[in-house]
Protein backbone atom coordinates (compact mmCIF):
# COMPACT_ATOMS: atom_id res chain seq x y z
CA UNK A 1 0.00 0.00 0.00
CA UNK A 2 1.44 3.13 -1.01
CA UNK A 3 2.34 6.47 1.09
CA UNK A 4 0.58 9.28 2.91
CA UNK A 5 3.38 11.32 1.45
CA UNK A 6 1.61 13.76 -0.99
CA UNK A 7 2.90 12.83 -4.95
CA UNK A 8 0.19 14.53 -6.68
CA UNK A 9 -0.19 18.69 -7.63
CA UNK A 10 -4.34 18.31 -6.95
CA UNK A 11 -6.65 19.15 -3.67
CA UNK A 12 -5.13 17.14 -0.93
CA UNK A 13 -7.02 14.89 1.38
CA UNK A 14 -6.20 14.72 4.90
CA UNK A 15 -3.74 12.05 6.99
CA UNK A 16 -6.60 10.59 8.94
CA UNK A 17 -8.82 10.48 5.92
CA UNK A 18 -5.67 8.50 4.75
CA UNK A 19 -5.67 6.27 7.10
CA UNK A 20 -9.47 5.52 7.05
CA UNK A 21 -9.11 4.54 3.28
CA UNK A 22 -5.87 2.83 4.40
CA UNK A 23 -7.56 0.55 6.96
CA UNK A 24 -10.84 0.14 4.52
CA UNK A 25 -8.48 -1.04 1.87
CA UNK A 26 -6.61 -3.74 4.00
CA UNK A 27 -9.54 -4.93 5.24
CA UNK A 28 -11.36 -5.83 1.98
CA UNK A 29 -8.37 -6.99 0.74
CA UNK A 30 -7.64 -4.60 -1.81
CA UNK A 31 -4.38 -2.25 -3.02
CA UNK A 32 -4.04 0.83 -4.87
CA UNK A 33 -1.74 1.46 -7.67
CA UNK A 34 0.69 4.24 -8.50
CA UNK A 35 1.24 6.74 -9.16
CA UNK A 36 -2.13 7.99 -8.90
CA UNK A 37 -3.19 11.70 -11.20
CA UNK A 38 -0.57 14.16 -11.61
CA UNK A 39 -2.65 17.14 -12.62
CA UNK A 40 -4.16 19.77 -10.16
CA UNK A 41 -7.89 19.50 -11.64
CA UNK A 42 -10.08 17.52 -14.10
CA UNK A 43 -12.39 14.82 -14.52
CA UNK A 44 -12.26 11.59 -13.01
CA UNK A 45 -14.39 8.42 -14.22
CA UNK A 46 -14.40 5.80 -12.38
CA UNK A 47 -15.46 2.69 -14.00
CA UNK A 48 -17.04 -0.58 -14.15
CA UNK A 49 -20.02 1.01 -11.46
CA UNK A 50 -21.67 -2.19 -10.98
CA UNK A 51 -22.69 -2.42 -7.40
CA UNK A 52 -23.20 -0.13 -4.05
CA UNK A 53 -19.89 -1.42 -3.28
CA UNK A 54 -18.41 0.91 -5.79
CA UNK A 55 -18.67 4.15 -3.73
CA UNK A 56 -17.15 3.24 -0.57
CA UNK A 57 -14.49 1.23 -2.31
CA UNK A 58 -13.93 4.73 -4.59
CA UNK A 59 -13.61 6.90 -1.63
CA UNK A 60 -11.23 4.47 0.07
CA UNK A 61 -9.04 4.49 -2.93
CA UNK A 62 -9.30 8.78 -3.17
CA UNK A 63 -8.04 8.85 1.01
CA UNK A 64 -5.06 6.33 -0.22
CA UNK A 65 -4.01 8.56 -2.94
CA UNK A 66 -3.92 11.75 -0.27
CA UNK A 67 -6.64 13.48 -3.12
CA UNK A 68 -9.83 15.14 -2.68
CA UNK A 69 -12.92 14.83 -4.64
CA UNK A 70 -15.71 16.33 -5.53
CA UNK A 71 -19.30 15.23 -6.73
CA UNK A 72 -22.09 16.29 -8.38
CA UNK A 73 -25.72 16.88 -7.22
CA UNK A 74 -29.00 18.96 -7.84
CA UNK A 75 -29.00 22.76 -6.42
CA UNK A 76 -31.98 21.68 -4.35
CA UNK A 77 -30.18 19.57 -2.32
CA UNK A 78 -28.13 22.19 -0.86
CA UNK A 79 -30.76 24.02 0.28
CA UNK A 80 -32.40 24.58 3.73
CA UNK A 81 -30.64 23.05 6.55
CA UNK A 82 -28.81 20.20 5.91
CA UNK A 83 -27.11 22.01 2.31
CA UNK A 84 -23.80 22.75 4.20
CA UNK A 85 -23.52 18.85 5.12
CA UNK A 86 -23.75 18.21 1.28
CA UNK A 87 -21.10 20.63 0.29
CA UNK A 88 -18.90 19.08 3.60
CA UNK A 89 -19.26 15.70 1.92
CA UNK A 90 -17.89 17.30 -1.07
CA UNK A 91 -21.16 18.26 -3.35
CA UNK A 92 -20.94 20.84 -5.86
CA UNK A 93 -24.44 22.48 -6.51
CA UNK A 94 -25.58 22.05 -10.56
CA UNK A 95 -28.75 23.51 -11.76
CA UNK A 96 -29.75 21.88 -14.95
CA UNK A 97 -32.16 24.09 -15.81
CA UNK A 98 -29.81 26.96 -16.49
CA UNK A 99 -29.03 28.64 -19.37
CA UNK A 100 -25.67 27.21 -19.39
CA UNK A 101 -26.65 23.75 -18.38
CA UNK A 102 -24.78 21.19 -17.13
CA UNK A 103 -21.36 21.15 -19.06
CA UNK A 104 -21.25 24.83 -18.61
CA UNK A 105 -21.69 25.11 -15.46
CA UNK A 106 -18.74 22.04 -14.15
CA UNK A 107 -16.36 23.74 -17.45
CA UNK A 108 -16.94 27.64 -15.52
CA UNK A 109 -16.03 25.98 -12.22
CA UNK A 110 -13.44 23.79 -13.51
CA UNK A 111 -12.09 27.06 -15.66
CA UNK A 112 -11.77 28.85 -12.63
CA UNK A 113 -10.20 26.65 -10.31
CA UNK A 114 -6.91 26.13 -9.79
CA UNK A 115 -7.62 22.67 -8.05
CA UNK A 116 -10.17 20.89 -8.44
CA UNK A 117 -11.32 17.27 -8.91
CA UNK A 118 -14.53 16.33 -10.27
CA UNK A 119 -15.92 12.27 -9.98
CA UNK A 120 -18.44 11.21 -12.78
CA UNK A 121 -19.89 8.01 -13.18
CA UNK A 122 -20.13 7.77 -17.08
CA UNK A 123 -22.35 4.61 -17.00
CA UNK A 124 -24.86 7.13 -14.75
CA UNK A 125 -26.26 3.74 -12.98
CA UNK A 126 -25.65 0.47 -11.98
CA UNK A 127 -27.67 -1.05 -14.06
CA UNK A 128 -26.56 -2.00 -17.99
CA UNK A 129 -27.26 0.69 -20.21
CA UNK A 130 -26.33 0.72 -24.09
CA UNK A 131 -23.64 3.28 -23.70
CA UNK A 132 -21.69 6.16 -21.59
CA UNK A 133 -23.05 9.14 -20.75
CA UNK A 134 -20.99 11.91 -22.29
CA UNK A 135 -20.94 14.48 -20.09
CA UNK A 136 -17.60 13.90 -18.27
CA UNK A 137 -16.06 14.32 -22.16
CA UNK A 138 -17.94 17.46 -22.96
CA UNK A 139 -17.22 19.13 -19.67
CA UNK A 140 -13.38 18.19 -19.57
CA UNK A 141 -13.49 19.49 -23.52
CA UNK A 142 -15.20 22.90 -22.98
CA UNK A 143 -12.76 23.51 -20.22
CA UNK A 144 -9.87 22.00 -21.73
CA UNK A 145 -9.13 19.90 -18.84
CA UNK A 146 -7.79 16.57 -18.31
CA UNK A 147 -10.29 13.43 -17.89
CA UNK A 148 -8.67 10.69 -15.29
CA UNK A 149 -9.74 7.48 -15.93
CA UNK A 150 -10.20 5.45 -13.17
CA UNK A 151 -10.77 1.69 -11.98
CA UNK A 152 -12.35 -0.83 -9.45
CA UNK A 153 -10.80 -3.46 -11.08
CA UNK A 154 -12.91 -6.78 -8.39
CA UNK A 155 -10.83 -9.56 -10.18
CA UNK A 156 -7.39 -8.19 -9.23
CA UNK A 157 -9.39 -6.20 -6.49
CA UNK A 158 -7.06 -3.13 -7.27
CA UNK A 159 -8.19 0.54 -7.75
CA UNK A 160 -6.40 3.01 -9.97
CA UNK A 161 -6.25 6.38 -11.13
CA UNK A 162 -4.25 5.61 -14.15
CA UNK A 163 -4.95 7.35 -18.13
CA UNK A 164 -5.26 10.63 -18.14
CA UNK A 165 -5.99 12.49 -21.45
CA UNK A 166 -7.49 16.41 -22.87
CA UNK A 167 -10.70 15.64 -25.05
CA UNK A 168 -9.60 16.49 -28.41
CA UNK A 169 -13.04 16.30 -30.06
CA UNK A 170 -12.41 13.35 -31.67
CA UNK A 171 -14.65 11.64 -30.08
CA UNK A 172 -13.67 7.84 -31.65
CA UNK A 173 -10.19 8.39 -31.57
CA UNK A 174 -10.02 9.31 -27.66
CA UNK A 175 -12.41 6.96 -26.71
CA UNK A 176 -10.35 3.98 -28.99
CA UNK A 177 -7.63 5.14 -25.81
CA UNK A 178 -9.86 4.69 -23.15
CA UNK A 179 -11.44 1.26 -24.12
CA UNK A 180 -7.70 0.39 -24.13
CA UNK A 181 -6.86 1.20 -21.03
CA UNK A 182 -9.69 -0.99 -19.51
CA UNK A 183 -9.31 -4.12 -21.29
CA UNK A 184 -9.76 -6.71 -18.79
CA UNK A 185 -11.02 -4.86 -15.84
CA UNK A 186 -14.17 -6.33 -14.49
CA UNK A 187 -16.54 -4.65 -12.19
CA UNK A 188 -18.21 -6.84 -9.22
CA UNK A 189 -21.25 -7.87 -11.69
CA UNK A 190 -19.81 -7.86 -15.51
CA UNK A 191 -23.09 -9.03 -16.61
CA UNK A 192 -24.09 -5.59 -15.95
CA UNK A 193 -21.43 -3.63 -17.32
CA UNK A 194 -21.72 -0.85 -20.22
CA UNK A 195 -20.14 -0.68 -22.87
CA UNK A 196 -17.35 1.70 -22.94
CA UNK A 197 -18.61 3.87 -26.25
CA UNK A 198 -19.97 7.17 -26.41
CA UNK A 199 -23.21 8.01 -28.88
CA UNK A 200 -21.59 10.62 -30.52
CA UNK A 201 -19.37 8.09 -32.03
CA UNK A 202 -21.67 6.66 -34.30
CA UNK A 203 -24.25 9.07 -34.84
CA UNK A 204 -22.43 13.46 -34.95
CA UNK A 205 -25.95 15.06 -34.94
CA UNK A 206 -25.04 14.00 -30.96
CA UNK A 207 -21.79 16.66 -31.05
CA UNK A 208 -22.89 19.59 -28.80
CA UNK A 209 -23.24 22.85 -31.33
CA UNK A 210 -19.84 23.87 -30.05
CA UNK A 211 -17.93 20.58 -31.24
CA UNK A 212 -20.16 20.72 -34.93
CA UNK A 213 -18.49 24.20 -35.03
CA UNK A 214 -15.07 23.51 -34.34
CA UNK A 215 -14.97 20.47 -36.62
CA UNK A 216 -16.44 22.72 -39.63
CA UNK A 217 -13.50 25.26 -38.91
CA UNK A 218 -10.50 25.22 -41.09
CA UNK A 219 -7.42 24.11 -38.58
CA UNK A 220 -4.77 26.37 -38.93
CA UNK A 221 -1.12 24.99 -39.18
Amino acid sequence: MRSSAITHPGPTGSVPAYWIGRLWMNVFGWDVEEPGPQVPKGIIIATPHTSNWDLPHMLAAAFVYRIEVKWLGKHTLFQGPFGWFFTWLGGVPVDRTAPKGLVGQVADRLTEASKLLIAVPPSGTREKRDAWKSGFYWIAHTAQVPVICGYLDYTRRRANLGYTFVPTGDVKADMDKVRAFYEGVEGKFPELHTEIRLKEEDDPSRLPDAAKRAEAEPQSE
